[in-house]
């Protein structure tokens, strides 16, 4: 393994136009059934160090370390943006969220959203022949033409944007409305027990997964936690010796173990790729109610490696490779090509960014990272570039926590 060094007199600054697609790997079609099933299992905010197999402290996540020895585990896995709308954007379209519009973070109410041209993972598995469902948050704009039955969702229950983003709020009180919770289109409640969304979540899986067992389907779990404001039910509450961040991440580790031991009892396990990870890195403002990326340098909304450096597992029995370690950069807009061609179907017509990693994940011999160059962006502003080993930090103002929060308070930033 080669840790990554900063030198601005070594790198060799490669165009710096967005990548496209421009090389794919296979797995043998013999190897690989035709319409696998595709499980996404997204958290918020968890950070590199919170998984017990990526060395989380406080807290035990069985099942993800379980699933890891069962598949891979990817050790350079990068979303495409260190703050939650823009890496959402990335993973629905394989694109920059540059490419699409979406570089910042979208507020309640907010005008903008992921717009109809852009061609998402769930519009292209759906015209394919797949049932869709979406089960958790959104955060690709909260207006009717914006929301996930748009974009090619069959199903939805969740909440359109961060739970933090309410009246609750430690610092913003006023700024924020009430927290809508919804079901397809329809509102069904505001600022709904947030102890109870990764359970729903969970539950919801389950139902969809026993009712799409005979046809293939593509299920989307986004947990809202462990973002602030942290929650968990009774069975998790007070039970980690990390506090509430710990509780959160043990019932997420629950819930993936839910959603596995569904698929084996259906028989449907041999049938499915399972795919865990974190939209970006921890928020560490908050402290001890935020997360860790150890051994990596800061978090959340940072071009360093802390904030754009996740946790990544996948899983699917004879075709992601069993107890391996991938060390070859990865992205989380290699999702959407890889996942078009092992379900057959047809690709975006668009220009995208990322690529198919199948290769990685059968383990082949030889395979490496299609990536010559990427990119860390910051809204409009490229602030970092990698290519191979080393990676170029541009000059660029940033925040710096100088005296990390408590119990759900945010800290001190300069």
């Amino acid at each position: 393994m080669h840790l990554l060094r900063t030198a601005g007199t070594h790198l060799v600054i490669l165009s710096l136009s967005l990548a496209s697609t421009s090389r794919s790997f296979a797995i043998e079609n013999s190897a690989r059934p035709r319409r696998p099933n595709i499980v996404i299992i997204l958290t918020d905010d968890q950070g590199y160090a919170d998984l017990g197999c990526f060395g989380a402290e406080g807290f035990a996540t069985p099942n993800l370390d379980r699933m890891a020895r069962e598949g891979m585990r990817f050790q350079e896995f990068h979303v495409a943006s260190s703050v939650c709308s823009p890496s959402r954007a990335a993973l629905m379209t394989g694109c920059y969220p540059q490419r699409v519009g979406l570089p910042v973070v979208l507020e309640a109410d907010s005008e903008t959203g992921l717009s109809a041209d852009e061609e998402t993972l769930p519009e292209l598995l759906k015209q394919a022949g797949y049932a869709t469902g979406m089960f958790g948050k959104w955060h690709l704009g909260d207006r009717p033409q914006f929301l996930p039955t748009r974009h090619g969702f069959d199903e939805y229950f969740g909440t359109p944007y961060s739970n933090d983003q309410w009246p609750r709020h430690p610092t913003k009180k006023i700024f924020f409305s009430d927290l809508p919770l919804m079901e397809g289109e329809k509102i069904v409640a505001y600022n709904p027990d947030q102890s109870q969304f990764t359970r729903w979540y969970t539950e919801r899986s389950i139902d969809f997964i026993e009712r799409h067992k005979d046809e293939p389907f593509f299920l989307y779990i986004a947990h809202n936690m462990p973002h602030v404001p942290l929650a968990a039910s009774d069975r998790f509450q007070g039970k980690s010796a990390r506090g509430p961040y710990g509780d959160a991440c043990e019932e997420i580790d629950w819930s993936v173990g839910e959603v596995l031991a569904t698929l084996k009892r259906l028989e449907l396990d041999e049938r499915t790729l399972v795919i865990f990870f974190s939209d970006n890195g921890p928020w560490l403002t908050y402290g001890n109610h935020g997360g860790s990326a150890k051994p990596l340098r800061e978090g959340k909304s940072t071009s360093f490696e802390g904030g754009f450096r996740v946790p990544c597992i996948m899983r699917w029995p004879r075709h992601v490779a069993e107890g391996r370690v991938c060390l070859e950069l990865a992205t989380a807009m290699d999702i959407l090509p890889t996942v078009v061609r092992m379900a057959g179907a047809k690709p975006p017509k668009k220009k995208i960014d990322g690529h198919d990693i199948s290769a990685l994940m059968a383990g082949e011999h030889g395979a490496k990272s299609a990536y010559d160059v990427f990119y860390y962006y910051n809204a409009w502003s490229l602030e970092g570039i990698r290519t191979g080993r080393w990676k170029l930090l541009l000059p660029h103002t940033r925040y710096a926590v100088t005296e990390p929060g408590r119990d759900g308070m945010p800290g001190k930033q300069e």
